[in-house]
């Protein structure tokens, strides 16, 4: 119950990134980054709603196609609607990476927009989801 618990308070997002423009390496190394440059409708609303301690998986696309850690919102500034600005600090790398091949078996996530909308970059997850990724 008490894992439960923890993620009730706060909503879990997947954020897609290309590794060899931005892996989860250089979050690590950066210690705190803005999450923007978004240009998808539906993606920019998704960043718009974020909160403060919102719960992330950061996946990379392209190459690897794997969830590889977690982050965290450290704050959202959407004051431009088409460009808001979320700032996020990574909190620990998976210990074991989530292949695409797994999610996609996984029945959690069988309504799950990042099958039906391939191309959308911020995704939200249901705590189920977000727990299947990261409880290794």
């Amino acid at each position: 119950m008490e894992a439960a618990a923890r993620y009730l308070n706060f909503m879990p997002y997947l954020l897609k990134t290309e590794p060899d423009k931005y892996s989860y390496d250089n979050l690590v190394r950066d210690g705190e980054t803005v999450w923007d440059g978004i240009t998808n409708n539906q993606a920019l609303l998704t960043l718009r709603n974020m909160k403060k301690g919102d719960q992330l998986v950061i996946y990379h696309s392209n190459i690897g196609k794997a969830a590889v850690g977690t982050a965290k919102v450290v704050s959202v500034d959407a004051s431009d609607p088409k460009n808001p600005k979320v700032r996020i600090q990574p909190v620990r790398r998976l210990k074991k990476e989530r292949p695409l091949a797994e999610m996609r078996e996984a029945g959690v996530f069988h309504d799950s927009p990042m099958f039906r909308q391939f191309r959308l970059s911020v995704v939200p997850l249901t705590d189920e989801q977000y727990r299947w990724l990261t409880e290794n």
